[in-house]
């Protein structure tokens, strides 16, 4: 069964995905770095995982156009 893109997850979840610690999350969510935390309760808050999932691939899209620039600029041998 295929999870829904517009569930949501946990902190717990959003660490494995991302390889982040819980400071760095909230240290790049502070800089609109990082998907925003949805508010669940008062002592609860979970991200979409659709949100996540889209800045995880960007970080990919990030890595794979700075490595084809430098390609480019004979700086990967």
């Amino acid at each position: 069964m295929e999870k829904s893109k517009s569930q949501i997850i946990r902190l717990k979840q959003v660490k494995a995905m991302t390889g982040l610690s819980r400071s760095t999350i909230y240290k790049f969510m502070s800089h609109k770095q990082f998907p925003k935390q949805i508010k669940l309760g008062l002592k609860s808050s979970g991200w979409l995982l659709n949100e996540v999932d889209a800045w995880i691939q960007n970080q990919i899209e990030n890595r794979d156009n700075k490595q084809i620039k430098g390609s480019e600029n004979g700086n990967i041998k």
